[in-house]
């Protein structure tokens, strides 16, 4: 049970963090338009993919395979 609660928190804190993070970039940036939807996309699954490796790593879990150890 402990295992997938982590494992949904951790999911749920990578959408947040990598959704937050990639829309203050594209404004910060000043992007708009169809432009922003591509910076955006790109910013949020390098950063959501950044946060899941980083948990597999500290938390010693796997999401999606990820990990190949």
């Amino acid at each position: 049970m402990k295992k997938w609660l982590v494992f949904f928190v951790g999911i749920l804190i990578a959408i947040l963090v990598a959704d937050t993070c990639s829309t203050t970039i594209a404004n910060a940036a000043g992007i708009t338009g169809p432009t922003r939807f591509i910076v955006t996309f790109i910013l949020y699954v390098g950063i959501f993919f950044a946060i899941l490796y980083v948990l597999e790593k500290t938390l010693k879990i796997s999401f999606f395979g990820l990990s190949h150890e």
